[in-house]
């Protein structure tokens, strides 16, 4: 407790049999002195649960807000983009395990009060800060402060987030956020306990409590991994989960899996997998389905749901129309695209700019 990066955390509870259980997620780690859990910084030290990553960083970069990714959320704006170090998600497949699945306490090679990153998006530009890279889920109280110090330069906050959090926590968490992007990883309980060690059926808590009990604007991503999540049964049954439960307007992501982490074998996803998701999507009635990780106009390009007409047209993060009002709606027939929407569209681009703190 004497290192200035280790904090007293709230939500735990004693067992009968001397441990001390973590209650921010799910996992439910239960932990003798001295032990982490499986997400490596929360640990149980003095007798209690507590946070070790508070106010370090694994780096910092300004990206497009698009590459969260969100496409309805303050369009072609800069994002601060920074994470800390571990997961408690266990996922094979990890596309950021060096920095998800790392126990090196090395890793967190930058410190940073909220306050000082406050002023450092302030000072690059930044409509937002996104806590990515691994999930905040993890270093919420962290997370919380940061979002907090930001809205106080007018500084949205966003979390790019497995969704895999306790209903107490999550309701502690979400009123900082403005944003989300949540990882549905796949839409079977199988795959979820076999690849991610984890559970689908909480994920869909969170995507019901995001829709109808926050003001917090969010969209879908799904990794599509070829012979494990890409079938279409599933790919129809995700699609019409979320109409159901969500409604047409939450924007959904098919992105493409790379082989990484423990998942070299498989091999990268066609783009033809996610274009035909995508109008699986489409048919189902979702109104703004989008593809990436794949050169794909058409699929990253957002679509009126009046009259059809492509209102914003992208390549990669690049914008190449954008016929919007600066409320949101379609300039051809004032149709409101969802989102949320502050005045014209940024030009930041496609640029990826790291940062330093102090540099």
């Amino acid at each position: 407790m004497d290192d200035p990066f280790t904090v007293p955390t709230r939500w735990w509870h004693r067992l009968d049999d001397g441990r001390i259980q973590c209650d921010v997620c799910p996992r439910a780690c239960r932990l003798h002195e001295g032990q982490r859990g499986l997400c490596f910084v929360r640990a149980r030290v003095d007798d209690q649960v507590v946070l070790t990553s508070y106010g370090r960083s694994s780096g910092f970069c300004v990206d497009p807000v698009e590459k969260k990714p969100l496409n309805h959320f303050l369009p072609g704006s800069a994002v601060l983009s920074f994470g800390t170090a571990g997961c408690n998600l266990a996922c094979k497949f990890c596309q950021n395990w060096d920095i998800s699945k790392s126990r090196d306490i090395d890793t967190l090679a930058d410190a940073a009060s909220p306050q000082t990153l406050a002023a450092l998006a302030e000072r690059a530009g930044c409509r937002s800060v996104a806590f990515t890279y691994n999930d905040p889920v993890i270093f919420w109280e962290y997370a919380a402060d940061v979002a907090d110090a930001c809205h106080e330069r007018g500084i949205k906050a966003i979390a790019v987030t497995a969704g895999y959090m306790n209903p107490g926590p999550r309701e502690a968490f979400y009123p900082h956020m403005d944003a989300a992007n949540v990882d549905l990883k796949a839409f079977t309980e199988e795959f979820y306990h076999r690849t991610c060690a984890a559970h689908l059926a909480d994920v869909l808590d969170t995507l019901r409590y995001l829709r109808h009990e926050t003001d917090v604007w969010f969209e879908i991503t799904t990794l599509l991994i070829p012979g494990r999540n890409d079938c279409d049964a599933e790919i129809e049954a995700e699609c019409a989960w979320i109409l159901d439960n969500l409604g047409p307007d939450v924007p959904l992501h098919f992105t493409a899996f790379h082989p990484d982490y423990k998942m070299t074998d498989v091999p990268a996803t066609p783009s033809a997998t996610l274009t035909r998701a995508r109008e699986t999507a489409v048919r189902h009635g979702l109104h703004y389905v989008y593809t990436g990780n794949v050169h794909d106009t058409d699929g990253g390009s957002t679509f009126c749901p009046g009259c059809r007409r492509a209102v914003v047209v992208r390549d990669w993060y690049r914008m190449l129309r954008y016929e919007l009002t600066d409320a949101g709606a379609c300039m051809n027939c004032g149709t409101p695209v969802a989102g949320v929407y502050d005045g014209p569209a940024g030009h930041w681009g496609a640029r990826r700019l790291p940062l330093f703190v102090g540099g």
